[in-house]
């Protein structure tokens, strides 16, 4: 199976003149490819010095002990195996940076799990998790958590505690709505809500002030906080197939915002406020039973230049 693996060798240094003495390049690293290529095991001569493991697309219905003794792993992908559990001894692997369990389909994750302290990125979007154990708000690192695709009812509580997430991947889950203590996520960058059937955000959402992209598409909310005007650092917004019927006088606030997306909502006109956002260059109005044609506000936007589409 060696003819599988494939080593990556850092660039040949300058030899250094005799005696001269600097920093020695790293040592070679071993990547292991094993993707799509319908395996049922693991194969059996893992070299112990791997970082990546990718067995992504394979037929695997369980991971075998001699995974989790690799324990330089930094990465490893089981995407797309029928495993339907992941083992407590994901643990052992103290050095990962990713875990990539997207569609396997598991309904829990372990407890271990907690010990990957060093745990920058994990997906496990497209599984059956009703939430996270108690454990998971210990990933002080973790910067990015997909979500999307499983059974949620409500936001996971250990989520309040991870205070270095940049991304938070919510998206066709059951939710309802967003837990209050959303706002304390200040490192949060990126917010993917859409189809969580929500009917309206948390007041707290204007706390989120590093946020640069929202996506809230295929709701039910109706009217958004004046909190929202709070997002100054918001470059995208995207609020279609909604159910608002105004907005609030505080986008004023959105001083960054680059594009607006308000397709198939009930608005009948727009704030005044909109037309004076200084880095506006999109505005999506189609499929909202605007009165009297386009409303002023967003004449004035498209006499300055910018993009205004709407429905005739």
């Amino acid at each position: 199976m060696h003819d599988l693996f494939e080593r990556w060798h850092p660039p040949r240094l300058p030899a250094k003149p005799s005696g001269q003495t600097g920093i020695l390049p790293p040592p070679v690293s071993t990547h292991l490819h094993l993707s799509g290529r319908g395996l049922t095991d693991v194969p059996a001569d893992l070299p112990s010095d791997a970082v990546t493991l990718d067995l992504r697309g394979n037929a695997l219905t369980a991971v075998p002990d001699r995974v989790w003794e690799l324990r330089a792993l930094r990465s490893l992908s089981l995407v797309g195996n029928p495993l339907g559990e992941l083992p407590a001894g994901v643990g052992r692997l103290r050095e990962l940076r990713g875990l990539y369990v997207a569609g396997t389909p598991i309904d829990a994750l372990p407890d271990t799990v907690g010990e990957l302290t060093e745990l920058h990125t994990i997906n496990i979007a497209h599984n059956r998790l009703t939430g996270l154990p108690a454990s998971f708000a210990r990933l002080a690192k973790l910067e990015v958590l997909y979500l999307a695709e499983n059974a949620l009812a409500a936001v996971p509580e250990p989520v309040r505690e991870l205070r270095a997430l940049t991304y938070l991947g919510l998206n066709d889950n059951p939710l309802g709505a967003l837990s209050e203590w959303l706002g304390e996520l200040r490192a949060l960058v990126e917010l993917r809500a859409q189809r969580t059937g929500l009917r309206e955000l948390p007041r707290t959402i204007g706390g989120l002030a590093a946020l640069r992209e929202l996506y809230l598409e295929g709701n039910a909310i109706e009217r958004l906080p004046d909190t929202i005007g709070d997002l100054r650092e918001l470059r995208h917004l995207d609020l279609r197939t909604n159910a608002l019927t105004e907005l609030p006088a505080t986008v004023d606030g959105w001083r960054s915002l680059r594009t607006l997306d308000l397709r198939a909502n009930r608005l009948t006109d727009l704030p005044p406020q909109l037309a004076e956002l200084p880095a506006l260059e999109k505005l999506d109005l189609r499929w909202n039973p605007l009165h009297d044609g386009l409303p002023p506000t967003a004449e004035r936007l498209r006499e300055r230049g910018f993009v205004v589409l709407h429905s005739p």
